[in-house]
């Protein structure tokens, strides 16, 4: 049975819209759900610190504190979430639902939810035995630039040994996943009257030999390199979205094109634009100063951690899955810069994020709260 405390933190907080957003018309502040943590573990004891992060307004991290020094365990979360489409929604997503056994709500699993559970498996342990420090991370902006995950790592200011990430894998433990960049290609020819196509350039005829070296090297990763602890191997190239021209009977002048790649664990970000550098020289090189390629956003590492390490053979053991590899990206790469042992795992299963009507299936609360009861104990409780 769900305890009708956890419902009521899980009402509390997915009634606090907390949106990111790269469209400004969505973005919002994360601060009221902060303040709410830092009400929850104010009242387990813990010390905790609010930090507006720089050169974002009303964008906040939490670090919640029990205990003294370094090491031990941390326990992080984003506090946003991706916009919703009201037209797709069935239930009100700022309004906890509870039916057929499952809670609705958005962030119910990506993952505001989260932090209901990290209070739910706390207030039942005897904190006041702590040998290491247990911490609460509560980050901004996840789900667009990681401002408040790079903030940490920037700061440098804690060093746990071990710190698990509760994005829903299903509780499967997650060692290994890729990372994301989005990159822009700019085309800018010269306009004319498509009557002498030769009087002007075409951007659209660039981008389509553009488009070809960047199909090439999608195969190149693909011969090249691999990582067999993925189901898709290798790092990934796709075409994502293009826009040019505006007349049939204008030469375009202008042709822009959006797409993503995945960096994999031994290649990454500045290898990879290495390699795309090269494969559009030849382009530069034949239409000088028409080609800009440039960062959608910063570039997300990808992330590992030592499969035979101590926290991932405790994670197996603890929720009886063995740990995997993922394709999705989440704040691990900046965690572990912390330079602790870091893995994802988290109730809820990523099918159901970024989806109309999220929810948490209920037969996740019992193992959830069990598997942090022991992590805790394990890493923070019992002594070595």
């Amino acid at each position: 049975m769900t305890s009708l405390k956890l419902l009521d933190m899980y009402r509390s907080i997915i009634a606090l819209p907390s949106i990111s957003s790269t469209e400004s018309s969505w973005d919002q502040s994360n601060e009221q759900v902060i303040r709410l943590l830092a009400d929850w573990f104010s009242q387990l004891g813990f010390a905790v610190e609010v930090t507006e992060l720089p050169d974002l307004p009303g964008k906040f991290n939490l670090l919640a504190t029990k205990g003294e020094g370094d090491g031990g365990l941390l326990l992080a979360g984003h506090t946003d979430t991706v916009p919703f489409d009201p037209g797709r929604w069935t239930k009100d997503p700022f309004k906890l639902t509870e039916e057929g056994n499952r809670l609705y709500g958005l962030g119910t699993i990506d993952m505001k939810g989260f932090f209901a559970f990290i209070v739910e498996a706390l207030k039942d342990l005897d904190l006041g035995k702590l040998t290491k420090p247990i911490r609460i991370l509560a980050t901004a902006d996840e789900e667009t630039t990681m401002a408040g995950a790079r903030a940490i790592a920037s700061a440098m200011s804690i060093k746990p040994d071990y710190a698990v990430i509760g994005e829903p894998t299903g509780l499967v433990p997650v060692m290994m996943h890729k990372g994301h960049m989005s990159e822009a290609i700019r085309i800018t020819g010269k306009s004319g009257h498509s009557s002498d196509p030769a009087n002007g350039i075409n951007a659209l005829e660039i981008m389509h030999q553009v488009m070809g070296r960047l199909l090439d090297l999608q195969r190149q990763l693909k011969e090249n390199y691999g990582n067999h602890h993925f189901k898709v191997p290798q790092p990934t190239l796709n075409l994502g979205h293009i826009n040019g021209g505006d007349s049939p009977n204008r030469i375009c002048a202008c042709c822009e094109l959006h797409f993503d790649m995945r960096p994999i664990p031994g290649v990454g970000p500045d290898e990879l634009l290495g390699l795309l550098h090269h494969a559009l020289e030849p382009i530069r090189e034949q239409y000088p100063k028409t080609l800009e390629l440039t960062h959608l956003h910063e570039p997300i590492p990808a992330y590992g951690t030592d499969p035979e390490g101590e926290l991932v053979q405790a994670a197996e053991a603890m929720s009886g899955h063995k740990a995997e590899a993922v394709n999705y990206c989440t704040e691990a790469p900046f965690i572990n810069q912390l330079g602790c042992q870091t893995i994802v795992l988290g109730p809820g299963h990523i099918a159901q994020a970024h989806q109309p009507d999220e929810y948490l299936d209920l037969s996740f609360v019992k193992p959830t709260v069990d598997v942090l009861q022991q992590l805790v104990s394990r890493f923070c409780i019992e002594k070595k």
